[in-house]
């Protein structure tokens, strides 16, 4: 994470930690600070302040260096992401997968149901097994198993079991029937998403670039194309090129629009706040992203009715 301090610090000819007075940590914002939005350039000025501050611990630095490390605060208005899966991109993606005999259950279609389906964070899909996905009873069981290579984010309390609907888990059912590649990881684990390859399981990387291949309008929408491209000859649809596409959204973008459907659609919030694993306040701030207007339709307006003068 600390890549770019390194690289700016071997282009200024600086080749001991040593070497470093605080004139070149305002060198070095000042330079980030053109390429990076706010919030990253706080998050990696903390990062670096952090590092410091361990350096000085091990006497490889003068005492109190880390004070010398300004960390940016960003505005409260850009300390959220704005990005998300809009409900109506979402909407049209899992219809169109859904209606599409050929696309049916691929891997795409599986991973985009869950996601927006259940709301978890990437490293939650990641740490599915097949074991961990009850047919009978239609629940996706989350675990926390740090030792073989899949943690939840919040360890032990990460854990939890999601109810899906049927036509979610039809979806999954078709997908490991006839997509799924039978394999298993490095720990004897068979993954529920698989990759050809003998690893098994997806990495991180892999579950970016199927979510930014489900994600593309292009699949609903082939003509005309935002971007003024052709699918079949557009080179960003491949898994290596597919997040230069604009349109394209991550699995927290995938998440973020999960929450914000849940709970325009009425679903209690403590219980969306177990189902996706979050606090409320976490919630509130991070992820509910409905419009003004969304707000007020799908939560308000319902509720006009108890603002009447008739009691009936």
């Amino acid at each position: 994470d600390l890549r770019q301090f390194v690289q700016w610090c071997d282009s200024e000819g600086i080749d001991q930690i040593s070497e470093l007075v605080g004139y070149d940590f305002e060198r070095y914002e000042a330079k980030r600070a053109e390429e990076l939005a706010s919030t990253s350039l706080e998050n990696q000025m903390g990062l670096l302040k952090r590092f410091i501050e361990f350096c000085e611990d091990i006497g490889a630095v003068d005492d109190d260096l880390h004070e010398t490390v300004h960390v940016p605060k960003a505005p409260p208005s850009e300390q959220s992401r704005d990005e998300r899966l809009a409900v109506e991109d979402a909407t049209a993606l899992l219809r169109h997968f859904r209606g599409d005999d050929e696309r049916y259950g691929t891997k795409w279609h599986a991973l985009l149901e869950v996601l927006w389906h259940t709301g978890c964070r990437l490293g939650g899909i990641r740490a599915l097994d097949l074991a961990d996905y009850d047919r009978e009873f239609r629940v996706l069981e989350f675990r926390h198993r740090p030792n073989q290579g899949t943690p939840l984010k919040n360890k032990l309390n990460g854990e939890r079991d999601v109810g899906i609907l049927e036509e979610v888990g039809c979806v999954l059912d078709t997908y490991i029937d006839e997509h799924r590649f039978d394999r298993h990881d490095g720990h004897g684990r068979a993954p529920l998403l698989t990759t050809r390859s003998t690893q098994g399981r997806l990495s991180k990387n892999a579950v970016r670039g199927w979510c930014y291949q489900a994600t593309q309008p292009c699949w609903y929408q082939p003509d005309p194309c935002p971007h003024d491209k052709q699918r079949r000859s557009c080179g960003w649809t491949s898994l290596q090129k597919a997040s230069k596409c604009p349109s394209v959204r991550s699995p927290h973008a995938v998440r973020t629009g999960s929450i914000t459907f849940h709970q325009n659609r009425g679903f209690d919030p403590k219980d969306t706040a177990e189902r996706v694993n979050a606090s409320l306040r976490t919630i509130e701030k991070h992820y509910d992203k409905a419009s003004r207007r969304e707000e007020m339709e799908t939560r308000r307006r319902p509720q006009l009715d108890l603002l009447s003068l008739d009691e009936d």
